[in-house]
């Protein structure tokens, strides 16, 4: 398979897609934006190939990774089962950025302090990000993450942003006809709101 062309300002988001993640879900768009850099995520990934070979192409396409591990919980299906796409999926990263770490770095999110590392231990020694499930907390350990960056945008200018893109959320989805913020046309249309909100903040 051959190495696809790697978006030095894009992020692999690996987020669960549900209600109540929603709050976080509009931070990290809103977030990311602020730091001129471009959310990517399996909503996007159009058909073609197995999901599993559009993820990881997906992932060799971006320069940065987040992966978000605060969904450990069981679900109320039967079975009750608890989720691991996001660990899978922060595998998979580990693995492309140790094979190529001049490609790809990759951060790890949650809710919980010191729950990462019961939950995964294999990351003992690894810092991770701790937003304690509000978004201003993502706009910091955002911040945090990508210090390096030459853009350092403030948490409060961060935190309009994601404000102003909530209230567009209801005019959004009518006029996508989405059901929920966690489909396709819904987040190109966030990411691209995000960035409007944004530039009027700059000015």
């Amino acid at each position: 398979m051959p190495s696809p062309r790697v978006e030095p300002q894009s992020v692999f988001l690996n987020i669960p897609y549900d209600i109540r993640f929603g709050r976080i879900y509009l931070a990290f768009i809103a977030g990311l934006a602020h730091l001129d850099l471009t959310p990517k995520a399996t909503l996007g990934i159009p058909g073609g190939d197995t999901r599993l070979d559009r993820i990881l192409t997906l992932i060799r396409s971006c320069r940065y990774s987040i992966h978000d591990l605060s969904r450990v919980q069981l679900d109320r299906s039967f079975p009750p089962t608890p989720r691991f796409n996001m660990p899978f999926e922060l595998g998979l990263s580990v693995a492309w950025a140790t094979i190529h770490p001049d490609r790809h770095s990759w951060f790890v999110f949650e809710s919980m302090r010191r729950r990462a590392q019961k939950s995964v231990s294999d990351l003992s020694g690894t810092d991770v990000n701790i937003h304690n499930n509000s978004p201003q907390g993502v706009m910091r350990e955002l911040c945090n993450a990508f210090v390096r960056r030459r853009d350092k945008p403030t948490v409060p200018a961060m935190m309009n942003t994601y404000t102003a893109l909530q209230r567009y959320v209801p005019r959004l989805k009518k006029e996508t006809g989405a059901n929920t913020i966690f489909e396709s046309r819904m987040f190109a249309e966030l990411n691209a709101t995000a960035i409007v909100l944004r530039d009027q903040a700059r000015k």
